[in-house]
């Protein structure tokens, strides 16, 4: 792909994005079924992608920006099922799938086989939490696949470097495989970890948020390499995507306690890779179609394996969630009493949601051409990826709607957010009072009743109601009690009496406040 052609990719990616967002229409959506229809049309340059490119550059900031956005608190309070579904699931998957595949396909080997089922393994949440969060889906089912689709892409990944080896004829003994397995999520934890502390402690020593942006920015592409590349000549790998994954969420659950202006700055700018990233991996999909269809030998014993593997991957997932949702609760009443019993809705709208995306489509382009029957394993990855995305996505909404659970997050969000704004309130009138010397009167009180307003404001949303010049004292004595309103949120949300959700939205507001007072 040259330049030319990739930024009129990206380019076309974005107006068919507007346009999908200006009537309301899923964006990935629309831009796999055109990039399907464009990809047909004569004259129209192949797009064939580096699988390299798309696990560096591409799910880096994708699975950073996602990490940065995501509730560490609420992912380890769910990491027992997390965990099933981003490994167990995977795992199942694999083996489905790889079953499925070689009874269908009998000149495919078990191995070569395997290598397909690790492919179509992970599922990529971007759609289906777009849509979720678009129709209230409860906030539950909404850290389980955020959840999952952080941690499942490093269990599928390897996964499919075991089945590579196999298919090759350089197989491990099943014991190596699993220890593969532990040390290199283990020390990808572990990577991310010092790269998450290292870096926050460079931040805080920044003295702009541009700059502290700008290291954001290198920080997915660093943890990756470090993790994949940087310890090679030791002969030591890990996992780059749970490193990602690890320093995202390390540095956006103590993002809090930073600096205002980056914090809005970081928004900004990871809302604007995500979008064109997001926009170029979609429509990448779909051009690619045209491509994978003419290196194979289309038949109609082709189409039905391909058909067969789809069902298996489809199939796969709802005959694990079920058990996997309920056996460990029935077997356990501690943890039934701690987690609750799972809504039978959310279980089902979990299973739905499981569109395929980004990294089957690396892991695709990435299989080698000594792995038998190569051609068929990446038809059948991609017929699966634009089968899964248009049949489940397009039908999400509906088996939300039709489901017609309703969660009461927002009710409690609300509250939550009252009671702590009420504490935040008095602990900014207590800190006012503290920092007041010769300050007039008026404007002391002009702070109070904006710090009242504040207090009240949230339980209306619930259906109730050297001498300094003023406005440099008004200013100054303001940050003082936005300072102290953030801390009493950090504690309440470190205290888990409100979810990040809350404490995100709410330090918005903050920020927004404070950048209008920093104008000059």
């Amino acid at each position: 792909m040259h330049g030319p052609e990739l930024l009129l990719l990206l380019l076309g990616a974005l107006i068919v994005t507007a346009i999908a967002r200006r009537l309301n229409w899923s964006a990935p959506l629309v831009l796999v079924a055109v990039g399907l229809v464009v990809s047909f049309i004569p004259g129209v340059p192949e797009f064939e992608i580096d699988p390299h490119i798309i696990l560096l550059l591409v799910l880096p900031p994708l699975l950073y920006s996602a990490a940065l956005d995501s509730s560490y608190l609420n992912i380890r309070a769910n990491l027992r099922p997390i965990g099933l579904l981003a490994v167990g699931l995977v795992l199942f998957t694999t083996l489905l799938v790889g079953i499925t595949a070689s009874l269908v396909f009998p000149d495919l080997p078990f191995a070569a086989a395997l290598v397909l089922g690790a492919v179509v393994a992970p599922p990529d949440a971007v759609a289906a939490v777009a849509i979720g969060r678009k129709l209230g889906l409860q906030r539950r089912a909404m850290t389980l696949l955020v959840g999952e689709s952080l941690i499942n892409d490093a269990t599928a990944l390897t996964a499919f470097k075991v089945a590579v080896a196999a298919a090759v004829g350089t197989a491990m003994h099943p014991i190596a495989s699993v220890w593969m397995f532990v040390y290199i999520t283990a020390g990808g934890i572990a990577v991310g970890l010092v790269v998450g502390v290292a870096v926050r402690y460079l931040r805080k020593r920044l003295c702009e948020g541009v700059l502290e942006s700008a290291l954001g920015l290198l920080v997915p592409f660093g943890a990756y390499l470090l993790a994949e590349e940087g310890l090679h000549a030791f002969g030591i790998q890990f996992s780059g995507v749970l490193a990602v994954v690890v320093a995202g969420l390390y540095i956006g659950h103590n993002s809090p306690r930073g600096k205002y202006s980056t914090r809005l700055q970081d928004a900004a700018v990871w809302r604007s890779a995500d979008v064109l990233l997001e926009s170029f991996v979609f429509a990448l999909i779909g051009l690619q179609v045209s491509s994978i269809i003419s290196d194979v030998d289309l038949n109609v014993s082709l189409l039905l394996g391909a058909a067969a593997v789809v069902l298996a991957a489809i199939a796969a997932r709802f005959i694990w969630m079920y058990p996997a949702s309920y056996i460990p609760i029935y077997t356990s009443q501690r943890r039934r009493e701690r987690e609750g019993t799972p809504h039978l809705g959310q279980v089902t709208v979990i299973a739905w949601a499981g569109m395929r995306g980004v990294v089957t489509l690396a892991a695709a382009a990435a299989i080698p051409p000594e792995v038998p029957g190569r051609d068929i394993i990446v038809f059948c990855a991609f017929v699966v990826t634009i089968s899964t995305l248009l049949l489940q996505g397009m039908t999400l909404p509906w088996v939300i709607n039709k489901i017609g659970f309703e969660g009461d997050d927002a009710r409690k969000d609300a509250l939550a957010e009252a009671q702590v704004q009420h504490r935040a309130a008095q602990a900014a009138v207590t800190r006012l009072d503290e920092e007041i010397e010769d300050v007039p009167e008026h404007v002391r009180d002009q702070l109070r009743s904006l710090a009242e307003h504040r207090g009240n404001a949230a339980w209306e949303r619930l259906g109730r109601q050297e001498e300094e010049s003023p406005a440099a004292a008004y200013r100054r004595l303001r940050r003082v009690m936005l300072s102290a309103e953030r801390d009493e949120f950090v504690k309440a949300r470190d205290a888990g009496e409100i979810d990040d959700e809350v404490l995100f939205r709410v330090l918005r507001e903050l920020d927004l406040e404070e950048a209008a007072l920093s104008r000059e």
